[in-house]
């Protein structure tokens, strides 16, 4: 008689949290195998949840943040013991700071050993407190409540990374309970958690229920909707917590009632749509400087789910803010006199539906502010060559209809972040909380196993491919096809333009070229190299038609950096 492995089991510790995560909607489980953990791998694959072995487990975690980026859920991965913990790390500090929610997963040493036994052993409490939501131990007496409260607290908001230490010997032993999955819809857009309607509300004063108004209702002079409607120059500074509430529809409502101009963080792009008339930028990426004066020539700055986590600049402005958030603003990088804290979107159709006031710019004005913001970024080019902003653009237009957009860290980042259109939610994948690099190839691979339907784009920078270079055999072997174009001069660009200004010579910041169509043919795919638009764009011709993944060696000039730092 065949026995089933022993996370076949119904009722084992490894069972369970794969019931849940199955229950959750996890598809995907990103990691590299390690013998603690080797029955929680095949726990999750009896669910038919994939497990995606990544090169390395630093990559997996990043796969993991961008699953859940793309797809609005919970992004999983899984861990060994000891290096394998330590090199997770980055990529849970980077969840918790791009408020992605992350279960991550971690194997450790048998129960009866971790106290005194030293060979590849950590302290993972003590590790991930820092850099986590919460960190906690999952023990088979109390899984049941332990994984419930992992799975809450990292979609809670705002939403960030969990880290699970499970004893190798765990996994195996009885765990009572089953499967009551929590609401993992954030609070912020679950309707049920703001149902209850007072008789004779409007649709917007009940969405409100359970919403802090500061207030509003009491029509004094600190009623929110007086000082917005005081306001003759006020500007929306839309951020991740709007994406997260899915509060498009709402912004783009107030947006036109008003006439307020929006702006956007990276993290938000594709929130608001930028083919709109009322869009004014994306703050602190190329041409930043037009943005902040935009910002500092308001009278008002609606900051509608707004986190200060997206900064690169000091906040250094006066303008007056009203803080329009699904938490209090207990950052306090600004000040802000007012607050709205509740569901965004809500939020915003409460204003909106409020608004009696005219418009406060033209189309016009605001399209004059796109034309000196474009000028801005494209200024520094050099004619004749192969500009970053050429790339950017020239990728955009190449790009099938929905395409997803990765990125990685670096001064492509601060381009690409401005001159990409973005047109819906969730369609760009910026880190720019922790700005971690290595980013965008495993967040590419990622971004197409979540949504297959899509294409699927990563613009990255010499420096980030090269940490993660060989994942793209990753991609080759699952067989999908997506385009990585490397911005290659040979430089740590952003950090060599810091030595420049204060007088350093280019010390550990020069890098020597690889041959990255010979790397291509090496992992699997198909590799060209570029160092003119028009081959660039030959390059990019029928991308929704490829069936391998594609690297792109495009030889740039840099130059035009420095016109943006």
């Amino acid at each position: 008689m065949t026995q089933l492995p022993r996370s076949a089991q119904e009722n084992t510790t490894a069972a369970l949290l794969a019931g849940y995560l199955h229950e959750a909607g996890v598809r995907h489980v990103f990691g590299y195998p390690g013998e603690s953990v080797i029955d929680i791998m095949e726990a999750v694959t009896r669910q038919g949840i994939a497990m995606v072995s990544a090169v390395r487990e630093g990559t997996a975690a990043f796969m993991a943040e961008a699953a859940a980026m793309t797809g609005g859920h919970l992004g999983v991965c899984l861990s060994t013991l000891g290096p394998g913990s330590t090199a997770v790390l980055n990529g849970v500090a980077a969840a918790t700071l791009d408020r992605v929610p992350v279960l991550a997963v971690s194997g450790q040493i048998e129960s009866s050993r971790e106290q005194f036994f030293t060979h590849q052993v950590v302290d993972h409490g003590r590790m991930f407190a820092p850099v986590s939501k919460l960190a906690l131990r999952l023990d088979p007496s109390s899984a049941d409540t332990v994984i419930r409260k992992a799975l809450r607290t990292a979609v809670a908001e705002r939403p960030g990374a969990v880290h699970l230490t499970v004893n190798a010997d765990t996994w195996a032993m009885a765990a009572d309970g089953e499967v009551r999955l929590p609401p993992l819809a954030p609070a912020a857009v679950s309707a049920g958690v703001y149902s209850a309607s007072p008789e004779g509300a409007s649709p917007e004063e009940a969405s409100l229920e359970g919403a802090s108004l500061e207030g509003a209702a009491s029509g004094g002079d600190g009623d929110p909707l007086r000082v917005l409607a005081a306001a003759r120059r006020p500007v929306v500074l839309a951020g991740i917590a709007a994406l997260r509430c899915a509060a498009g529809q709402d912004l783009v409502r107030l947006a036109e009632r008003a006439g307020m101009p929006v702006v956007v963080s990276p993290m938000a792009k594709g929130v608001f749509p930028e083919d709109h008339p009322y869009f004014a930028g994306v703050l602190d990426m190329a041409g930043y400087r037009v943005v902040w004066d935009l910002l500092a020539g308001a009278d008002l700055i609606l900051a509608a789910g707004f986190d200060p986590v997206e900064l690169i600049s000091p906040w250094s402005l006066s303008t007056p803010v009203l803080h329009v958030d699904t938490v209090p603003n207990t950052d306090q990088v600004y000040a802000s006199q007012h607050e709205l804290v509740g569901p965004v979107g809500a939020l915003l159709g409460w204003l909106s539906a409020r608004w009696t006031g005219e418009p406060r710019w033209d189309e016009a004005a605001v399209a004059a502010h796109r034309d000196r913001l474009r000028a801005a970024w494209l200024a520094g080019r050099t004619a004749g060559r192969l500009n970053p902003s050429d790339v950017v653009m020239i990728a955009r237009e190449a790009a099938p209809a929905g395409t997803i957009l990765a990125t990685d860290v670096g001064s492509h980042k601060i381009m690409a972040g401005q001159a990409w259109q973005a047109t819906e939610p969730r369609s760009v994948l910026i880190p720019n909380g922790l700005s971690a690099m290595g980013f965008g190839v495993p967040a590419a691979i990622a971004a197409r196993l979540t949504r297959p339907d899509r294409p699927v784009l990563a613009l990255v920078g010499d420096g980030g491919f090269a940490m993660a270079a060989t994942e793209m055999r990753i991609a080759s072997s699952l067989g999908l096809p997506v385009t990585v174009v490397v911005f290659a001069d040979n430089s740590l660009n952003r950090i060599e333009l810091r030595q420049q200004s204060v007088g350093y010579p280019p010390t550990a910041t020069r890098m020597d070229g690889m041959d990255l169509v010979a790397l291509a043919e090496a992992v699997g795919c198909d590799g060209v190299r570029v160092d003119t638009p028009a081959a660039l764009e030959k390059a990019l011709t029928g991308l929704d038609a490829r069936s391998r993944p594609l690297i792109v060696e495009a030889r740039i000039d840099p130059a035009q950096y420095e016109a943006q730092f």
